[in-house]
């Protein structure tokens, strides 16, 4: 276009002014791109974290080959069908998660969750020595014990391994530390009251003064500490196989090993299993699942135990 003669010109002007705004344009995507390719910005990256020795990039990989994102959520992202990760490692620790992820089928006991604080990994990444100390450090592990623990939950058994639980862990702690700048949003629970579960009144009633009163036999005794030490988490009282082997035909069966040896479960069988179940490994199942019970149990208790599964051959008792 061009200006008639006699009138202002101002083409010159925005051609110029144009020309300006283009290049302002450009450096600024330049910028921005050359911003896209920094390692962090600030941020903290899945390369520089671990956990125990373990990366989250390959915990990563284990969170997508179990599509954990077809029930949870992560940074909002995945199902809503169970609860959101992001943060769970910072509210519930790590020794929690080492004792829910291998039996996930069954909530955790305070017992379980103190066996895992005997590695010094596990304990040292908690900052906490003791179950006491983990406890207040970690209110939400704290509450999901005393009021889910040993109770069923809706999550699957997973076959995972030691590695594989450990990997998975370094990846929830990354994303714990993410800087999520708010989201998700915290649920509003305020005034939300739900009542623990408890005997009706009715129903206690009804219990005989001698059943209250008399001395518990031990498998009575051996039954209570199976639930109380988290053992029915990976256990089935059945012949059913859950991570561990059921106990219902487990007395007296003959049990193969790894490298080709067998042996009959009794007495000593179950009782070197509960004490140092990794001294002899089943065929076909994982190593380094279940913790020792050696210096947790004593002998009389690890007696009881073995009296109750005795108690299971050919059914419940």
């Amino acid at each position: 276009m061009s200006c008639a003669a006699g009138e202002p010109c101002e083409e010159g002007g925005r051609r110029r002014r144009a020309l300006v705004v283009l290049g302002l344009m450009g450096a600024i995507f330049i910028v921005l791109s050359v911003a896209s390719f920094l390692d962090s910005r600030g941020q903290v990256t899945p390369v520089s974290v671990s956990y125990a020795g373990f990366d989250a990039v390959q915990g990563k990989r284990v969170f997508q080959a179990y599509n954990c994102m077809g029930c949870h959520t992560i940074v909002g992202n995945g199902a809503y069908f169970a609860p959101d990760l992001t943060k769970l490692y910072g509210r519930v620790g790590p020794a929690w998660l080492e004792a829910f992820l291998p039996s996930a089928g069954s909530w955790p006991t305070s017992t379980a969750v103190a066996l895992q604080l005997r590695d010094a990994a596990t304990a040292g990444e908690a900052g906490a020595a003791s179950i006491d100390a983990y406890l207040k450090k970690y209110p939400a592990a704290a509450e999901r014990v005393e009021r889910r623990g040993g109770h069923m939950t809706l999550m699957p058994n997973l076959p995972l391994s030691r590695n594989e639980v450990r990997e998975l862990i370094a990846f929830l702690k990354y994303s714990s530390a993410m800087n999520t700048e708010g989201w998700p949003p915290t649920p509003r629970v305020a005034g939300l009251a739900v009542a623990k579960a408890a005997l009706p009144a009715a129903q206690a009633a009804t219990v005989p003064a001698a059943t209250a009163t008399a001395p518990p036999s031990a498998t009575q005794r051996g039954a209570d500490l199976a639930q109380s030490t988290g053992c029915m988490a990976c256990h089935s009282t059945s012949g059913e196989r859950l991570v561990g082997p059921g106990w219902g035909e487990l007395y007296g069966s003959d049990v193969t090993f790894t490298d080709g040896s067998s042996a009959r479960a009794d007495d000593a069988y179950l009782t070197q299993s509960i004490v140092d179940p990794d001294a002899r490994v089943v065929k076909d199942y994982v190593p380094h699942v279940m913790p020792a019970y050696a210096g947790v149990l004593d002998a009389g208790q690890v007696a009881d135990i073995v009296a109750y599964i005795r108690s299971l051959q050919g059914g419940q008792p």
